[in-house]
């Protein structure tokens, strides 16, 4: 069977990522740092050149690539989260030292890395079997930057 992993592009920051990443997130770790045996166009021998990990039980690789990304947002990482706690919690550390917000749940990290933060609540709000409890919560999340279920609680009662 094929073993899948993302492959998430950096600069030079992959383990300082990783090592974040999988603070924030539990059931993740790191599995291994693999360092260069030589000089390579990104950087010196020893240097780290590609970090393997699991975050939130899902396989991710790490690449020093010498020059950092340009990440769009056809793809991202997405977490389902409990609470508003949680939502918090991950929103304020993604967003730290130069993250920035975007919308409807969507932020950047520091490296540019798209993040979904979303509760747990949302898709089942959305998926409401009246249309119009899903219109509200649908409208009250566009309104919205980190999402807040207590105000998607309110739109989805009307």
């Amino acid at each position: 069977m094929s073993n899948v992993s993302t492959c998430l592009w950096f600069g030079k920051d992959a383990e300082t990522a990783v090592r974040f990443y999988v603070s924030l997130v539990p059931s993740s770790s790191i599995k291994h740092i693999q360092r260069s045996p030589g000089a390579w166009p990104g950087g010196e021998a020893g240097d780290v050149i590609l970090v393997t990990f699991t975050l939130g039980g899902q396989n991710f690789q790490a690449l020093n690539g010498g020059e950092p990304a340009h990440y769009g947002t056809a793809a991202s990482i997405s977490i389902e989260c409990a609470d508003q706690a949680e939502v918090d919690r991950l929103w304020t550390a993604l967003t730290a030292n130069g993250g920035s917000e975007i919308m409807c749940g969507w932020l950047r990290d520091r490296w540019g890395v798209p993040w979904q933060i979303v509760p747990e609540t949302l898709p089942r709000l959305l998926a409401d079997p009246d249309p119009a409890v899903s219109s509200r919560v649908f409208a009250a999340m566009k309104g919205m930057v980190k999402l807040d279920i207590a105000a998607l609680g309110r739109a989805a009662a009307g």
